[in-house]
């Protein structure tokens, strides 16, 4: 199959061309946009009521998934994430695998296998939830954001990123939580925890934080 990235970063689309019959992605729960007719559609527990439950709890992936396959070759379909902001596609080659932050899987083809990872204490405080999703296999995988997306290549040396932009980073970086600055800057400084990464490895940021939206936001709703 062939993949086109649109209208990036503000309301990021894929547009997918099949090139054979057969050919199948699947996304997730809501997400296509438009589809030529002749595109089937199957909806399904994808790997099963365990592993399904598990990516809809500890994930914040949803319960089901939708696949989309191609009946001739040229049919295209569209996707694009709830939230408005940015796309990317990172095309695994069995080698090593890629983590997604909950929330940031958009679709993959099938022989890309989708598992949560414990992320530990670490991951609840930085606020990238409590698991991780970890990406591995042969394909084409897309992920989203709110905001827009940023790559970084990490090593050599350390790189420090706030918590609430880390979206997705590939297997061989290694993190560690930890506050910015002292107590005062922790409280005041409104930067509050960071990851810092080491190894050598592909890191994606958001250039907008959800959370920072919604705080604005309540601070100026009327009778908040």
């Amino acid at each position: 199959m062939r993949w086109e990235l649109l209208d990036r970063p503000d309301f990021g689309m894929v547009r997918v061309t099949f090139e054979a019959a057969g050919e199948q992605l699947l996304v997730e729960a809501a997400a296509m946009v438009a589809r030529d007719a002749d595109v089937t559609m199957k909806t399904s527990l994808a790997g099963g009521m365990f592993a399904a439950a598990r990516r809809k709890l500890l994930g914040g992936e949803t319960l089901f998934q939708n696949t989309f396959g191609a009946t001739a070759p040229g049919q295209t379909l569209y996707v694009a994430p709830a939230a408005e902001g940015d796309v990317e596609c990172f095309v695994l080659d069995g080698s090593a695998a890629i983590f997604l932050q909950s929330g940031a899987w958009l679709a993959s083809v099938p022989s890309v296998s989708l598992d949560t990872r414990w992320g530990g204490a670490r991951g609840f405080f930085s606020g990238a939830g409590l698991f991780l999703l970890r990406c591995a296999g042969q394909g084409p995988l897309f992920f989203a954001c709110y905001g827009g997306l940023h790559a970084v290549d990490v090593g050599p040396g350390d790189y420090v990123v706030d918590t609430s932009h880390i979206v997705a980073f590939t297997e061989g970086l290694t993190w560690s939580l930890s506050s910015m600055g002292g107590l005062k800057s922790f409280v005041f400084g409104g930067e509050g925890l960071v990851c810092r990464f080491s190894g050598r490895g592909r890191l994606w940021l958001s250039t907008r934080n959800p959370a920072a939206l919604a705080a604005l936001v309540a601070r100026h709703r009327r009778g908040g």
